[in-house]
């Protein structure tokens, strides 16, 4: 959870910190949406590969090299941005980081930890991104505030460190871990994998809005830049606590937690519109409700994805998770760009219902993808076994 977390804090502080980095670094709301796109786009397009990887290499020492990223990323915006542009670069290599984290501990999950608690184990995990929000949120009037944003990042390094000494050691020698790289594929999993993917992206496109532009916007609809921070902490802790008992409770049961996941995005929706309405109308006491409501249900379904994905292809539960990973980064590139552009030119209610109506198409996308999986997981089962017993000569 802490290297999850570590990897997930750059992005995060810089969307919590915005109203602070602004002014210092030149950042627009444009070239705001712009370096938070960069980060998804290097998370993106070493997802695939990150999952490979981390088949090959180990769990263990991919976490390690990751969270060292993430320190050096940290480190280096506290102490050498100076621009928009460094941020970005300073960013590309948080995504790599994020990238290789990913998949690593999604796999280490599913090698150690026992069938019964890996649904809570996974919601524990990925609690890790509204805990980076939350961890930002509450910065903002304890460091920004106070003795300046740089020193928020530098704490966000300190935290790395911890993680890269604290990731744990690979128990299998590398040509264990070379066979089991080699796993094969569950025949027909392809395709839903893409669907899923791409109903993925379209939920954490939605959520984008949350994670980038919250803070500025709950400033903009009236509410005081220390409490905005505030209420990016409490909505982040709700998500926190939603992953976790959610996780909890699918370890009850035997079916897949996708249905859970169509449910959740669903019960999202109500949660972007409040936020377009308050900030439509500035009426602060819905904007905070319609934050909790976001992030607990709309954005709460990550770990369950993320688990059920991984669970449900055991023999290569990386790769897997890289594939689905891909689609979530590249609606990380649009989702900002889209929202920073439509409240430059509109407004934030404009664009907080827009986070609505994708919220709904993700429901659906994800709905199909679990049918495919459904028919080819029935395909396979009533497909007769080869048999491996030959006759033996005679005589």
């Amino acid at each position: 959870m802490l290297g999850a977390t570590a990897a997930s804090l750059p992005v995060f502080f810089v969307g919590a910190l915005a109203v602070q980095l602004r002014p210092s670094l030149h950042l627009s709301l444009s070239s705001l949406g712009l370096v938070v796109s960069l980060y998804y786009v290097a998370a993106a397009s070493g997802s695939v590969p990150a999952g490979r990887l981390a088949e090959r290499l180990g769990a263990a020492w991919t976490m390690r090299a990751a969270a060292a990223a993430a320190t050096s990323a940290l480190g280096l915006v506290a102490l050498v941005a100076d621009s928009w542009t460094t941020l970005a670069v300073f960013l590309v290599i948080a995504g790599l980081a994020n990238a290789a984290m990913q998949p690593a501990t999604n796999l280490l999950l599913v090698r150690r930890v026992p069938v019964g608690r890996q649904g809570f184990a996974f919601g524990l995990k990925q609690s890790s991104v509204p805990l980076a929000t939350l961890l930002g949120g509450l910065a903002v009037p304890s460091l920004a505030l106070t003795i300046g944003w740089r020193w928020a990042f530098g704490v966000g390094a300190a935290v790395a460190l911890v993680a890269t000494f604290l990731a744990p050691h690979s128990r299998r020698s590398a040509a264990i871990r070379r066979r089991q790289s080699q796993g094969s594929w569950p025949r027909g999993t392809l395709s839903p994998l893409v669907v899923l993917a791409i109903g993925f992206g379209l939920g954490v496109f939605a959520t984008t809005g949350l994670t980038t532009f919250l803070v500025t916007s709950a400033v903009a609809s009236g509410i005081g830049r220390g409490s905005a921070g505030l209420v990016a902490a409490l909505a982040g802790a709700t998500s926190v606590a939603v992953r976790v008992v959610l996780g909890m409770i699918t370890d009850r049961g035997a079916r897949s937690p996708l249905p859970l996941v169509v449910g959740m995005l669903l019960m999202g929706v109500p949660g972007y519109l409040a936020l377009a309405l308050a900030s439509a109308d500035g009426a602060r006491g819905i904007f905070v409700a319609g934050a909790v409501i976001a992030y607990g249900a709309g954005w709460g379904w990550n770990g369950l994805f993320n688990y059920a994905i991984a669970s449900s292809h055991p023999t290569a539960p990386a790769r897997a998770s890289g594939i689905t990973l891909t689609g979530g980064r590249l609606a990380g590139v649009a989702g900002p760009l889209v929202f920073g552009v439509v409240v430059s030119h509109t407004s934030y209610a404009l664009a907080w219902s827009i986070s609505a109506a994708v919220a709904s198409v993700a429901a659906f996308v994800v709905w199909i993808g679990l049918r495919l999986l459904r028919t080819g997981a029935e395909r396979r089962a009533s497909e007769p076994l080869k048999s491996t017993v030959t006759t033996p000569r005679i005589g």
